[in-house]
């Protein structure tokens, strides 16, 4: 086997395809990146057996063979061959040689029949969106997945698929993130999966750059992604994911309004002297004025004053701060509103604007 392929060519899907592997494997052959050749394409794939990622690209030619190279060997040694550099690799016995220029590689190399590949995922449902939209109801609910808890269906992010709509929904126990996109045409029963963090992270790398639809193929274990010539599979948490509905607030009866980036800022600033460790604000209301208010153990304090329309009794509740700033970003409108029961109860984040994004935060005892 052996081709010549343009630097920049070939270091795109490797970007892709690297994030996939682990510096420390327990299998050697986790190490590598498959490289297959085929009639007129050259395919590069990298798995953990936990997700698997694979890119193509067209390659003119009719000669085919498949083998696997050390992937951030290859990768380091593309990235730093100069611009505009052609690169040759020429399989001879078990060892690949590269050549870029007066540049000279001899790499290691274990048989493809070693590598895992994750062929049939005996899919059961599809559909397709836009890849923009896919990606927008991840970065809006990721950040509130939990990380290594025992409760392990958390440390992932739900995608539920209802008639006319996909939903995405994260929480770790302490707040919660629901975002919906609609989905004109999709029907069949509700149906839900929950994909794990290194998986979700991942599309989320994939579909940076992504354009048109992205196909989405559910199976019994696993997610399947295909989008740009690029196709990505994660296996999928087995586990029921929690009652979300219950936890959305519907009778709250206390809702400020604000101005987005006013709160936010006063929210970093405020947070500036609150406790390292636990990271609470008090919120203390009053009809038309926030007050916003941290101290810490050193007996320092910080208190903003915000214009804000409420005109409920005084009140107070403590928050989290990061998981509030945590919500204002994700939300993109210039008004958003925090819907509470009681000082006990969660509250509801929102934009004023849509109600396609809600965000959930537990109060914090302060």
């Amino acid at each position: 086997m052996q081709f010549t392929i343009g630097k920049e060519t070939l270091l795109r899907p490797l970007q892709i395809v690297i994030g996939v592997v682990e510096r420390r494997q327990t299998l050697p052959v986790l190490s590598n990146v498959l490289v297959s050749r085929r009639a007129n394409e050259l395919v590069l794939t990298a798995t953990d057996l936990e997700v698997e990622a694979q890119a193509r690209l067209a390659l003119p030619g009719d000669e085919e063979g498949e083998i696997t190279v050390p992937a951030r060997k290859l990768f380091d040694i593309c990235k730093a061959l100069p611009d505009g550099s052609e690169l040759r690799l020429e399989l001879e016995g078990d060892r690949m040689r590269l050549r870029g220029g007066r540049s000279r590689f001899t790499l290691s190399t274990l048989p493809a029949e070693e590598f895992p590949q994750i062929e049939d995922i005996r899919e059961q449902s599809r559909f397709s969106m836009a890849a923009a939209d896919l990606r927008r109801l991840m970065e809006k609910t990721h950040f509130c997945m939990a990380q290594q808890d025992v409760r392990y269906y958390l440390n992932g992010l739900l995608l539920e698929l209802g008639t006319g709509q996909v939903r995405a929904v994260a929480t770790d126990g302490h707040r919660l993130a629901l975002c919906e996109q609609p989905l004109p045409g999709l029907e069949g029963a509700a149906q839900q999966v929950i994909v794990p963090r290194k998986g979700i992270q991942e599309l989320l790398r994939l579909l940076q750059d992504a354009e048109g639809d992205a196909v989405v193929a559910l199976g019994e274990n696993h997610v399947r992604v295909e989008v740009d010539g690029l196709r990505f599979t994660s296996k999928l948490i087995d586990g029921r994911f929690p009652d979300y509905q219950r936890v959305l607030p519907t009778d709250a009866g206390r809702v400020l309004m604000a101005d987005r980036r006013a709160l936010k800022d006063a929210l970093s600033r405020t947070s500036i002297l609150s406790n390292e460790k636990y990271r609470g604000i008090r919120f203390v209301l009053e009809p038309g004025l926030l007050r916003v208010q941290a101290h810490n153990p050193e007996r320092e304090e910080a208190e903003e004053e915000l214009e804000v329309e409420y005109d409920g009794p005084p009140f107070e509740i403590g928050f989290n701060v990061n998981y509030l700033l945590d919500a204002l970003n994700a939300i993109e409108g210039e008004s958003v509103s925090l819907a509470m029961r009681d000082s006990n109860s969660s509250a509801l984040v929102r934009d004023v604007a849509s109600e396609a994004c809600r965000y959930v935060v537990m109060p914090m005892r302060l």
